[in-house]
């Protein structure tokens, strides 16, 4: 299944959570519901995309995410504008 993405990132478990702005935190809830939130929120990536570590909130809700499998994010690593909402 590696024609549908282009990257394959690590997750990276952090002590503590990154912080991801309220509204966006609370549309996730909304989608996903507040276990998945509450579980993932620890979670961050290096981002290819933007070129930094991010929260694995906004890798989810992010257009190039494909899917998350065994602590390995599959990304499509298109370009997309530089606002994350």
């Amino acid at each position: 299944m590696h024609g549908d993405h282009k990257f394959e990132i690590q997750i990276i478990r952090q002590s503590r959570a990154m912080r991801v702005e309220r509204e966006y935190k609370e549309r996730m809830k909304e989608l996903y519901g507040d276990k998945v939130v509450s579980k993932f929120s620890k979670d961050a990536v290096e981002c290819p995309i933007f070129g930094e570590t991010v929260s694995f909130l906004i890798c989810m809700g992010c257009p190039n995410y494909v899917r998350r499998f065994k602590g390995v994010v599959h990304c499509k690593g298109e370009p997309i504008a530089p606002e994350r909402s």
